[in-house]
């Protein structure tokens, strides 16, 4: 049984207006199912206000601000996000940690106090609090806010990118070691909140599928290559910081009887590559969401040729899934989280392997091993990631309860 008739409210990095997908925005619908929710949008800071003068959904944000007026919005029957009026101190500059720890504790009493005000309004009571990640500004809010439960969510590993590691090495572990619950969507992430806190758990990913439907009529996107040459594909963004270059440059080059279709925005390191120079390594620039299918249904092949390193490791692949859910066979690269994908992926480790399990995959795809992959792609949905989450609420009050 879902927990239900709870009070829930959700904090996180990404406000509800986000325009890209977003973990926290499915978790928070799936519970709004059994449960109110209220989603807080990550309050302002001094830095945007001032410089801010592009996003509409931030400026219109500042006009509450200016105006006094909080904003309530209902987004379904059970669910509410809210315009918080607490304003954030830029402190992030500060090249002291305890010092930026001073200011820190005080912009989570200012935006503790605007919880607390859309809390009272919808008349919450005994709340489940769930932080998405967001290191900073909910590292105080167990203790202002005292819910019955406090969940942090780990789902990328933030240390890797400089703004969140400067501060972040010493406060998220003591952030992590405080929650009540630690919940993550890779068994890599779990593994790492287990050594700060014991009672954490691995809840897997949720995925929105119905996009990727392998019985749908597509049609062959004009800008693919013709012919009956082997195509390996690939669709996302094009970036140094999360792809192998060389491996791509290298199994092009070694297999010119193959074509390579990369579908997705190029950063600048991929512009200037050397797969520009290759007869068959074709560019299809960024696409639509909903003209993704249509691509990978002509792949012969899809990767996702991933580069290790502190920011990829940890990650959930999305994109695998999607390519699963298409019945396509798959290359990628073995890390701690592709585990979970092993018996329906192939896995390497460079081009060697990379090109061997391509050739295998080739000779051995047929309608049943098809099936499988969308089978098991279909079994990750946000219902199964928030039951774990449930789950892991439920062992907790019941240990509490043998407590007290």
């Amino acid at each position: 049984m879902p927990v239900q008739n709870r009070d829930i409210v959700i904090i996180g990095l990404q406000p509800w207006y986000t325009p890209i997908g977003s973990n926290c925005k499915n978790i928070a619908l799936e519970f709004s199912k059994h449960n109110r929710v209220l989603y807080i949008n990550a309050p302002l800071d001094r830095k945007t206000i001032l410089t801010e003068r592009q996003d509409h959904n931030i400026l219109h944000h500042k006009d509450l601000l200016k105006k006094g007026n909080d904003a309530l919005v209902q987004i379904n029957p059970n669910m509410w996000n809210y315009f918080p009026l607490s304003v954030m101190e830029s402190v992030n500059w500060m090249p002291s940690t305890p010092l930026f720890r001073v200011f820190n504790h005080l912009n989570n009493r200012r935006f503790a106090k605007a919880i607390r005000k859309a809390i009272r309004q919808l008349g919450f009571r005994n709340i489940i609090l769930f932080n998405d990640n967001d290191i900073f500004r909910g590292f105080h809010l167990k203790e202002l806010l005292q819910p019955e439960v406090y969940i942090y969510y780990s789902r990328d590993y933030l240390l890797a990118v400089d703004y969140w590691k400067k501060h972040g090495q010493t406060m998220e572990p003591l952030h992590i070691a405080k929650a009540d619950i630690g919940v993550a969507n890779s068994k890599y992430l779990t593994d790492r909140l287990k050594s700060y806190n014991p009672n954490s758990y691995y809840i897997g990913q949720g995925c929105e599928l119905s996009l990727f439907d392998p019985m749908q009529n597509y049609v062959r996107p004009a800008d693919m290559p013709s012919g009956n040459r082997p195509i390996i594909g690939y669709v996302g963004a094009l970036t140094i910081l999360r792809l192998d270059i060389s491996l791509i440059t290298a199994m092009a080059t070694r297999k010119t009887q193959w074509d390579f279709v990369l579908v997705g925005p190029e950063d600048e390191d991929f512009r200037q590559s050397a797969l520009h120079r290759l007869p068959n390594v074709h560019f299809c620039g960024r696409k639509a969401m909903q003209e993704l299918p249509a691509y990978i249904q002509f792949f012969d092949i899809c990767m996702n040729p991933q580069l290790v390193n502190d920011m990829t490791v940890g990650n959930y692949p999305l994109k695998v899934d999607e390519y699963l859910a298409m019945g396509k066979p798959v290359l990628a690269t073995a890390t701690p989280t592709m585990e979970l994908f092993q018996d329906f992926v192939y896995l390497g480790t460079g081009v060697e392997e990379y090109i061997q399990a391509a050739e295998k995959a080739l000779a051995d795809d047929d309608a049943a091993l098809a099936l499988s992959r969308r089978n098991f792609a279909l079994s990750h949905t946000w219902e199964n990631s928030v039951a774990g989450i449930y789950a892991a609420i439920e062992n907790f009050e019941r240990q509490k309860t043998r407590m007290q």
